[in-house]
């Protein structure tokens, strides 16, 4: 990692005499975040805002880039899941000044590799994804593969040594800055005529004993299909389905076994969009940990944004939604308007009990660089978790 963030600042700092291309990176996010949740007294009021900036260089095939990110607490009103006592919600922004991404790539039509701190997301983010939406995003420490040996045919095969995540420089215990381990995440995918078929396979190993006594180290593997088909000039039709099978992998003392199901499909006509799907995380005796688990995925896209379920319940979930929305170019000043709603039905997978329902409203748009969006989650509980209600407003900038 030293000699990767050595070499991008040396061409950073030669660029112009030896580079054809110098590119700043940089990009801002202000969010205000309000959580209201049952059993504890007083609400979350998080002011927060992130920075991040960094410079990329490139030469023919090569480039190097270099960023840092920021994050600082406008004010004290929430618990950021490190400092002080859960008398507040949990809002996992915790003050950071970090290396975000520091990485070495040689790219091609038939190969780009990459080495270092980077991004990776595959598919949807279900499995592996960066976590964008929290203000310390997910990166790894990681050599990447990604090879096009045919047309529409494509391996990704990433090796990572360490998950940077959200918790940012000072994690600890549970919430630790970065997990080490032996991570191989492979994934094969063909385009054919009507879709994409993908299969994958993901070893995860948290070698942290303070991260939930390595349970969190499974092996993965799966297959998914998605694709869109034009019915008209002005509709659409999209879906994807997916499967896997997830057991235990590494140091994790459990032994266990659960499937993992998905089946989704969307219309768009003339900007209006519906869409219905059903996501089941299965279980396998009932014993916290043995259930299906998404470890390194983006979480937040899933099961609804008030996040009762980031770490799948000992009886696994079911999750029935459907969504409704309506998009367009322009809107008075705004560019790229979208309003969405999504309510969800949750269910447990072993024995089959009502968790609780969720709504989730989106209004967002663009005024020139800047990204204006409100967000809001309505949690009601019946045998899981409590009643939960998150709103958002914030504001995302990009040069």
């Amino acid at each position: 990692m030293r000699l990767v963030i050595g070499t991008a600042a040396a061409l950073a700092v030669a660029g112009p005499a030896c580079a054809q291309q110098v590119k700043a990176l940089a990009e801002a996010r202000l969010r205000y975040e309000h959580v209201e949740q049952d059993g504890i007294a007083q609400d979350a009021d998080a002011v927060t805002a992130r920075v991040r900036a960094g410079v990329q260089v490139s030469e023919g095939p090569w480039s190097a880039l270099v960023e840092a990110q920021g994050t600082v607490a406008l004010g004290d009103q929430y618990y950021d899941g490190l400092h002080g006592a859960a008398t507040r919600p949990l809002v996992a922004d915790p003050e950071n000044v970090a290396l975000y991404r520091a990485q070495l790539q040689y790219k091609s039509k038939p190969l780009t590799v990459t080495v270092g701190r980077q991004r990776i997301a595959l598919d949807d983010e279900r499995f592996v994804g960066s976590a964008p939406f929290r203000q310390n995003a997910q990166s790894f420490d990681a050599v990447r593969a990604e090879v096009t040996p045919a047309k529409g045919l494509k391996l990704d095969l990433s090796y990572a040594w360490d998950v940077r995540t959200i918790w940012g420089v000072e994690g600890n215990g549970a919430r630790q800055q970065g997990i080490g381990g032996d991570n191989i995440l492979a994934n094969l995918s063909y385009a054919t005529p009507v879709g994409t078929l993908t299969g994958f396979a993901y070893l995860v190993d948290q070698d942290e004993a303070a991260v939930q006594g390595y349970r969190l180290s499974s092996q993965t593997y799966g297959v998914r299909f998605a694709g869109t088909r034009p019915l008209s000039a002005a509709a659409k039709l999209s879906w994807q389905a997916s499967y896997a099978r997830q057991a235990e992998y590494g140091r994790n003392p459990n032994d266990y076994r659960a499937d993992y199901y998905l089946l989704d499909a969307g219309l768009d006509v003339s900007g209006f969009r519906l869409g219905a799907g059903y996501e089941v995380l299965g279980a396998d005796r009932g014993v916290a940990l043995t259930s299906f688990q998404t470890p390194l995925g983006t979480n937040f896209k899933f099961q609804g944004w008030a996040d009762k379920f980031l770490t799948t319940p000992p009886d696994g979930v079911r999750d029935l939604y459907a969504s409704a929305g309506w998009g367009t170019k322009a809107l008075g000043p705004f560019k790229g308007v979208t309003l969405q709603a999504v309510y969800h039905r949750f269910e447990s997978d072993r024995l089959v009990r009502h968790y609780g329902d969720e709504i989730n409203l989106l209004a967002s748009g663009k005024l020139g660089k800047t990204t204006v969006s409100v967000r809001y989650a309505d949690y009601s509980a019946d045998l899981f978790a409590t009643d939960t209600r998150k709103l958002w407003l914030q504001l995302d900038w990009a040069l």
